[in-house]
């Protein structure tokens, strides 16, 4: 083995440093770059005073080797080593924790920038702690080199925000239960590639789905320790490699292949790829957590701390990933980029992005954060979808509307708006109204679209649909720690039977509200996310927080489909009704001004009386009947394809009450008559005229196409 350029035999590493030669790229590409007789390794650790690299065989046996110092960076060329080397760093310099200095050469470091990771934290390991003097190698995961491979083809079509819906699912959850999958890939990137699983998608209508993490992480030693794991994957440890784990081929680089063809299946379906990330803290943990890669290379820049050097915990897990500092913020570009032009990703979910705008004083800052600026400036990120989770636990953490371009965003307010006008707990519709025609109220003040919008009823995180509409109050006993976790502010109603039941009107009650909640978010301009089994009735036995629960409690039931076919319909015409019809989802806020002289606006608040809502009924905290019509000769703006589009109108009426409202359609100027599209209390109706009186059954919603 010699060093780059120099023909110097290189030896093992000792207390004296015996540098490598200093690394044939002139860019210091960071990670392990593979070349034709060898592999560069750059690491940045700018206040280290030695780093070596250790080669470690699939014994175990190490090889380390000094890198050479180069500014801030620390670089070497390894001649005769490639792809499915295993690898990592020993770092020396202080150890100082109450100055954020946590340098130990003891403590086997990952690389950040490793596009791959093999083997498991060994959490009973005293020996991954910096109270342990002792070697952790053999106890904690190492990087792998990866050869550069061709990116998956790119969609055919990309899909245009205002047809966009998305679908949350787990990547593992999804395909573990599913009789089609081969065993062996149940669970993986494989299996999620599967022609059975990808046809159940593309026949629902879904345009994108948008993947749980799946950066490599781990579970952290707390919930080890009561013998759980964590499920969701919010605990990242690496930003560039796919979590090996869900790989049915092997954690050697062969999950990089792997994943890379799954993305290559869903774009020739034409199906979008976004992934949930969570660049606002990592698996360290706390101050006295593991020590696994960035605490060691760098605390001081890596994480946000105090004066004493403890954490600036914003994100409820020990530890905020402090991207006021240039490096970080290269770490988190670097990754976006290399997922969008290496992975072929079409978009992000940003975790608790509230964190990534954090300054140097730990404020929010909303106009000049860099990470911000950095974003909308990069070319390859403009070509892809960026959405928010638009809160952290910090001060001043919820900012919802608050991103500007190009970011959409998780609105929280419509999840929570929709909730309280199905549940009976609103105040009035007004804010209703805004929620349904795309929420002007947050984004249409700094120059967005009603897409910036992303509307939910449920997530991941919460109840799902069916558990919504089941449940008063969480059960979360299975996650062994006593029902205490998760939110107690769920706004559900479970129909007056607390669980499951064989009462025929309580599941019929149910079953509507479930209609009601779905028909609303597919039907309100913005785009719409659909928690995956929502539409066949999945259900977690009333756990809002199953984070830990890799079991039947988080796995999608393939039954479920079938067993709730009357859902599953519904959900699949809605998404045909918005796929078909631009009135339905709109590209440009409405205007509130006519259409047609004196006559229809672009968009009208009907009243029960058939009129426009006047302010009396807007100020009226107990009205929960409203109508919205969309005229379809008023849409703004091109299709994908640059034609201007002319459509149906639409009268959307809903009555949230729990009795029947007879409500007037409006007059002739209108339209002079409509057709039932939909109606979620299956009355029976199949055409009403202008003027009629029309007895709007309890809890139902009605879509009319105007004729």
């Amino acid at each position: 083995m010699t060093c780059h350029g120099h023909n110097v035999p290189v030896t093992e590493a000792t207390a004296a440093p015996n540098a490598l030669g200093p690394s044939p790229d002139p860019d210091l590409r960071l990670g392990a770059v593979v070349q034709s007789d060898g592999t560069t390794f750059t690491v940045w650790a700018p206040a280290a005073e030695r780093v070596e690299l250790a080669l470690i065989d699939q014994q175990g046996g190490q090889r380390n080797l000094d890198l050479a110092h180069m500014g801030e960076y620390w670089t070497g060329f390894v001649a005769g080593v490639g792809h499915g080397q295993r690898y990592g760093y020993r770092v020396h310099g202080p150890f100082d924790p109450t100055h954020g200095l946590r340098f130990n050469p003891a403590k086997l470091l990952l690389d950040p920038y490793a596009r791959a990771v093999d083997g498991e934290l060994d959490f009973a390991s005293p020996l991954i702690y910096d109270s342990s003097e002792g070697d952790s190698a053999g106890h904690v995961p190492v990087g792998v080199v990866v050869a550069s491979s061709e990116p998956p083809p790119p969609i055919s079509r990309p899909v245009p925000w205002t047809e966009t819906v998305i679908y949350e699912l787990h990547t593992k959850g999804f395909t573990k239960l599913h009789p089609d999958v081969p065993e062996h890939q149940r669970g993986t990137y494989a299996g999620l590639a599967h022609p059975s699983v990808i046809s159940y998608l593309v026949d629902l209508g879904v345009t994108s789905v948008e993947l749980l993490p799946i950066h490599h992480f781990l579970t952290e030693p707390a919930i080890a320790a009561r013998g759980l794991p964590n499920y969701w994957g919010y605990n990242t440890l690496n930003y560039f490699a796919p979590h090996a784990p869900f790989s049915s081929s092997g954690s050697l680089g062969e999950q990089v292949a792997e994943f890379k063809a799954m993305v290559a299946a869903f774009h020739a379906a034409g199906i979008e790829v976004i992934l949930d990330v969570v660049y606002n803290h990592t698996a360290e943990g706390g101050f006295d957590g593991p020590t696994l890669s960035f605490r060691g290379l760098d605390n001081r820049a890596y994480y946000r701390l105090t004066q004493g050097g403890t954490m600036y915990d914003v994100t409820g897990t020990g530890n905020s990933v402090d991207t006021s500092h240039p490096q970080v913020r290269r770490l988190v570009m670097d990754s976006l980029r290399y997922w969008v032009e290496e992975m072929g990703v079409d978009g992000f979910r940003f975790d608790l992005a509230v964190t990534l705008i954090r300054n140097e004083r730990h404020e929010v800052d909303t106009v000049g954060h860099p990470f911000l600026a950095e974003v909308a400036a990069d070319p390859v990120l403009g070509r892809v979808k960026l959405i928010s989770e638009p809160w952290d636990v910090g001060n001043f953490g919820y900012q919802v509307g608050n991103f500007g371009t190009p970011w959409s965003e998780w609105n929280g307010k419509y999840r929570d708006s929709v909730r309280d006008i199905w549940r009976t707990s609103s105040y009035g519709v007004q804010d209703l109204a805004y929620r349904l025609s795309g929420s002007s109220d947050l984004y249409g003040d700094d120059g967005r679209y009603p897409y910036a919008s992303i509307n939910f009823v449920t997530a991941h995180d919460g109840f799902t649909l069916r558990d919504l509409v089941s449940y008063d109050h969480k059960h979360n006993e299975l996650n062994r720690e006593d029902n205490r976790d998760g939110t107690d502010d769920n706004r559900s109603w479970n129909c007056g039977f607390e669980g499951e039941t064989d009462d025929p009107g309580v599941v019929a009650l149910r079953k509507r509200q479930m209609a009601n909640l779905m028909a609303t978010l597919v039907l309100s301009t913005g785009v719409p996310m659909i928690t995956a089994g929502d539409e066949c009735g999945r259900t977690q036995h009333g756990n809002n927080n199953p984070y830990c629960q890799d079991n039947e409690t988080s796995w999608f039931d393939w039954s479920l489909p079938g067993v709730w076919s009357d859902h599953f319909a519904l959900t699949k015409k809605l998404l045909a009704l918005r796929a078909a019809h631009p009135t339905l989802r709109q590209w440009h806020y409405f205007s509130g001004q006519p259409v047609v002289p004196g006559g229809r606006k672009d968009l009208s608040w009907i009243a029960p009386h058939g009129g426009e809502m006047t302010e009396a009924d807007w100020h009226d905290g107990n009205l929960r009947t409203i109508g919205m019509f969309l005229a379809g000769d008023a849409i703004r703006g091109t299709d994908a394809d640059g034609n201007v589009p002319v459509d149906n109108s639409f009268l959307l009426a809903l009555n949230a009450t729990a009795e029947t409202r007879d409500v007037v359609v409006p007059d002739a100027s209108w339209a002079p008559a409509y057709e039932v599209v939909l109606d979620t209390s299956s009355s029976g109706a199949t055409e009403v005229v202008a003027g009629a009186v029309v007895p709007l059954a309890p809890r139902c919603l009605v879509l009319l196409r105007a004729l």
